[in-house]
């Protein structure tokens, strides 16, 4: 269920998938979204997961092995977790490979945020932040 608010907000990260079905498999197992939408036929299917707060991963078919995965202009996309060691083994488990470890973060700006992240690169080849903090 989405909500709706005045202004722009997030909605949704799109990605092209090498593996349409894995990388369904990988949002729904690592971080367990849930499959809300899809539409398509066979070689060109897509789904909205949401993501449980009424955002989304959007998941389109049709990237083929081999292909280039340029950054572009999204350096990576950060999930909000309450359990980033807990996420990033299991993200490892269902085939991500690891970017940064978990680790403790002290970010100094108007005043120090204490943050725990990680990073992982999904079956898509994007880059996944897994992030904790109570303040942001």
């Amino acid at each position: 269920m989405s909500t709706s608010k005045q202004g722009p907000g997030f909605h949704h990260v799109a990605i092209r998938a090498f593996d349409f079905d894995r990388t369904l498999a990988f949002y729904i197992g690592a971080f367990g979204f849930q499959r809300r939408f899809g539409w398509g036929e066979a070689g060109n299917r897509a789904a909205m997961l949401d993501t449980g707060d009424g955002n989304y991963i959007e998941v389109f078919e049709g990237r083929k092995e081999g292909d280039a995965v340029p950054e572009g202009g999204i350096l990576h996309y950060a999930l909000r977790v309450s359990d980033v060691d807990g996420l990033y083994r299991r993200a490892l488990d269902l085939g991500a490979t690891s970017v940064v470890e978990p680790k403790d973060v002290a970010i100094p700006g108007d005043h120090v945020v204490d943050v725990r992240i990680a990073f992982v690169k999904g079956l898509a080849g994007e880059v996944i932040e897994l992030f904790r903090n109570d303040e942001l």
